[in-house]
């Protein structure tokens, strides 16, 4: 509200009436009257279920509960509450005052009530909503994380930052990898990764950057733009610029790839969980996975959105790159199997009208 006032884009007044309308507390007591909780404490299964108690003993029972968890399952976190039908999934995206996408997530006993609810709050605030698959991760957190971990891994190995957040404004993306890292937090991403190791145990597959989250983290402080510096300084005085320190501890390959290599990379670390995404049901139909990938993240705009790539392109040629990937990289570059049969079939995604 202070940045729309001081651009001009909100009357003075208008941002002062704004602002009486927030009313902060850190009593629970002042709940008893709403229509609708959003809750976005950090996500810690114990913490949520501890915040969804203390709230469910005050508010009316008509209230609908929404978690903005960005990757805890809804089912299991209704299980805290007395009201399964009522508790919900509304998942916003970082920056919130400029991402347009809200994930709805109906765990497996929300009600019809707590879906229309939710979709209307969404509409109400102007945003877009999709209706997604609850599942750890949902949509967009089954694909971010192997596209910012697909980054990390080329500074593990000595791939100059500059070419990989400019390799990556080439392909379309508003903002390179590494300064996504950074807005959403590192911290944020290492207390993800290991609440999902706690959570699937043998089953956790290592994303390969463990140990540079340690060295960011844990032993430089380097939490990412809230903590003032992660993979980018922000001085208070100007533009943020790439730390040069990342060279100490990660330092550059003698020899650079070429930035068409670094864009199919980055391409192909979000088509791919994309694509897997579609394969499971996560999301219900190609619409949805490419409104999603652009609201949500930023997804390459001109391209219409992963699968409208993927058309775009045609299977075929999609699933022999993403092959050609996994030889030369590792098996995260697997096509889903639905693809190889769709490859197979000379089928599309959308349609012909």
């Amino acid at each position: 509200v202070e940045k729309g006032v001081a651009r001009g884009k909100v009357s003075k007044e208008k941002g002062e009436e704004l602002l009486a309308r927030i009313k902060p507390t850190t009593n629970y007591e002042d709940l008893k009257d709403v229509d609708m909780i959003i809750e976005a404490v950090f996500e810690d299964p114990d913490v949520k279920a501890d915040v969804i108690k203390k709230t469910e003993a005050v508010i009316r029972k008509d209230v609908i509960f929404a978690s903005n968890t960005s990757t805890l399952p809804i089912t299991g976190l209704a299980k805290n509450s007395v009201r399964p039908d009522q508790f919900i999934g509304v998942h916003f995206f970082s920056p919130v005052d400029k991402m347009p996408l809200v994930e709805i997530i109906p765990g497996e006993k929300s009600g019809d009530k707590a879906l229309a609810m939710a979709l209307d709050y969404v509409g109400l605030i102007k945003k877009t909503p999709i209706v997604v698959k609850d599942t750890r991760g949902f949509y967009t957190n089954r694909v971010v994380p192997p596209y910012l971990n697909e980054a990390m891994l080329m500074v593990k190995e000595g791939i100059s930052p500059a070419l990989i957040e400019n390799a990556s404004k080439m392909l379309g993306m508003p903002v390179g990898p590494l300064a996504l890292v950074d807005e959403t937090s590192l911290e944020l991403g290492k207390r993800v990764m290991e609440a999902t190791k706690k959570e699937l145990g043998p089953d956790y597959k290592p994303s390969g950057v463990e140990d540079l989250f340690e060295v960011m983290v844990d032993k430089l402080g380097r939490k990412g733009r809230k903590s003032g510096g992660g993979f980018y300084d922000y001085p208070a005085d100007g533009k943020k610029t790439l730390w040069k320190g990342i060279a100490d501890y990660f330092p550059p390959a003698k020899v650079q790839p070429s930035a068409e290599e670094v864009k199919e990379r980055i391409l192909y670390a979000q088509l791919i969980p994309a694509a897997q995404c579609y394969a499971d049901g996560i999301v219900p139909d190609p619409q949805s996975a490419d409104l999603g990938a652009i609201f949500g993240w930023g997804f390459a705009p001109w391209t219409g959105g992963p699968m409208s790539h993927i058309d775009t392109i045609g299977v075929e040629a999609f699933v022999r790159k993403a092959e050609s990937l996994a030889q030369k990289y590792g098996a995260r570059f697997n096509p889903p199997q639905k693809f190889r049969d769709m490859a197979a079939k000379k089928e599309t995604l959308y349609k012909a009208a």
